[in-house]
């Protein structure tokens, strides 16, 4: 004879993610760090959009920096952060220059 199994009552509660990120987008923090989140992606897409268009590798613009290509890889790929220093050496390998608007 199988006994059936009763539910067992958790102390935990489960939330969704939409539940945790409307919670979280309240907090004026929160949208802060989201808003220079998106800003910094925006900004490595056009780093690498530039790139391509001016048919130029990931190795030359390495080269170019005085960087390794791992690391051009890294911040293309929006793994890794970068300095105001590093935004302008790889500017320069690209002929950009950078602007605030």
């Amino acid at each position: 004879m199988i006994k059936k199994n009763k539910k067992i009552k958790s102390p935990l509660k489960l939330y969704s993610s939409k539940d945790v990120f409307d919670q979280f987008s309240k907090s004026k923090f929160y949208q802060k760090v989201y808003y220079e989140e998106i800003s910094r992606l925006y900004l490595v897409k056009k780093i690498r959009n530039t790139r391509i268009q001016k048919k130029m590798t990931q190795k030359t613009i390495a080269e170019k920096t005085k960087l390794p290509q791992s690391f051009i890889s890294r911040i293309e790929s929006g793994k890794h952060s970068f300095s105001l220093g590093t935004l302008y050496k790889i500017s320069k390998a690209l002929g950009k220059k950078i602007e605030l608007v």
